[in-house]
């Protein structure tokens, strides 16, 4: 074990990242095995239900996961049950097995219920209906009315005057561990008993975690393996954690002191960057430059893990990215729904593009590509099959291309 700061180049630290992220080089990661062993490396992968060419989930899985459809996904969530939607980055899908850590979670969000007057009665009878008519949405529950209500699973700190009974009941019971969602319907989610498919044990198992320090170094090093490296700076990798500086800071010292994680020293950059033991032959092979680095071409999506911490982008690659969706139309620099372009070991631009669904067409609308990238024929071919594959996966039978924007 290395206990001395390792010096690498940028160069070698982007490297680094895109082969622990499968990026670079042959896919690493193939069929619904590999895309369950892409999300046990990431820890989790974000949901966000918007879908203009694809799910973000679904999209971080399309660019490492040769032959990935959107069934591979729904059959690991709602049929294999090896993936679970729960909270973790915000609203995330992580694996079964990782059910046991999160049990003060949802022992606290049992507290957090009991405030709430009237719940507990609407909870049973949502269990009740549940139990003799199976799953059920906001919609199809018969529970009429509204409640003063707020779900734990959020952070904002506002509190709901009144929300819908139905959801109210089944926001508490998914975030209580009670439920899970049984299914999807565009973005509507069905909900049924967790009980029918996880068994008393692994329902019921307490954290591997002692106390909440050690659950917090759980996560920390979590997340940064799910970067590949990651500095100890606030940013969006960090969301859903709840954590102060100062509980960050000690996390990451108790960490390094424990040699669960490795300092790694880049040149032309502040601060030190961070990998996990595990990740330390990873590392080697870069060094040595024996890893495999044959180039693809791959759109992100908007909240890819590789993309969570965007200083940290900028910092290694020059490369700004802000998702735009939720920025005022005539104050976006690019678009509604933008994927950045990664080709070989560089982030070449961005692509916006659109299945449209009534037409089975996807319309590519623009492409940016960052100053001074050549478009030489090996890139256009590139970026051409990719495309083909995007077109592929949300079946559409026709690719429209929007020439003078490309």
């Amino acid at each position: 074990m290395r206990n001395e700061p390792i010096t690498i180049t940028r160069e070698q630290a982007r490297r680094l990242i895109l082969l622990r992220q499968g990026l670079l080089g042959k896919y690493r990661f193939a069929g619904k095995d590999g895309a369950y062993r892409y999300v046990r490396q990431a820890g989790c992968i974000q949901y966000d239900p918007v879908d203009v060419c694809g799910k973000n989930a679904e999209l971080t899985l399309l660019s490492r996961v040769k032959g990935f459809t959107k069934k591979t996904l729904a059959d690991l969530l709602y049929k294999d049950r090896l993936l679970v939607d729960y909270a973790d980055k915000e609203l995330a899908i992580w694996a079964r097995e990782d059910w046991p850590y999160f049990a003060p979670y949802r022992e606290r969000s049992r507290v957090h219920g009991k405030q709430f007057q009237g719940l507990s009665e609407l909870e049973e009878k949502a269990i009740a209906y549940i139990r003799e008519h199976g799953p059920v949405s906001s919609d199809t529950l018969p529970l009429e009315g509204t409640i003063f209500w707020h779900s734990s699973m959020h952070w904002s700190g506002h509190w709901e005057k009144e929300s819908q009974a139905a959801r109210s009941v089944l926001e508490q019971l998914y975030t209580d561990g009670v439920l899970l969602i049984h299914h999807k319907s565009g973005t509507r989610k069905y909900y049924d008993l967790a009980e029918k498919y996880f068994d008393a044990e692994l329902l019921n198992a307490p954290s591997p975690c002692p106390d909440a320090e050690a659950f917090r170094q759980w996560r920390v090093a979590r997340r940064i393996g799910a970067v590949g490296l990651l500095w100890n700076r606030r940013s969006d990798a960090w969301l859903g954690m709840d954590m102060s500086t100062e509980e960050r800071n000690r996390a990451f010292a108790e960490l390094k002191e424990s040699g669960r994680i490795c300092e790694v020293r880049t040149e032309g950059i502040r601060f030190p960057l961070y990998l996990l033991k595990e990740d330390l032959p990873l590392l080697e092979s870069v060094l040595d430059d024996t890893a495999d680095r044959k180039p693809r071409l791959e759109f992100l999506a908007p909240l890819d893990p590789m993309l969570w911490d965007r200083k940290l982008i900028e910092a290694l690659w020059d490369f700004q990215y802000s998702w735009e969706i939720y920025t005022p139309r005539e104050k976006r620099r690019y678009g509604y729904y933008v994927l950045p372009v990664l080709y070989g070991e560089k982030l070449i631009g961005r692509m916006e593009a659109v299945a449209e669904r009534k037409t089975q067409s996807l319309e590519v609308r623009h492409i940016w590509y960052e100053e001074g990238v050549r478009q030489t024929a090996k890139l256009r071919t590139a970026m051409e099959g990719a495309v083909k594959r995007l077109a592929a996966f949300n079946d559409s039978t026709e690719i429209r291309w929007d020439r003078e924007s490309t």
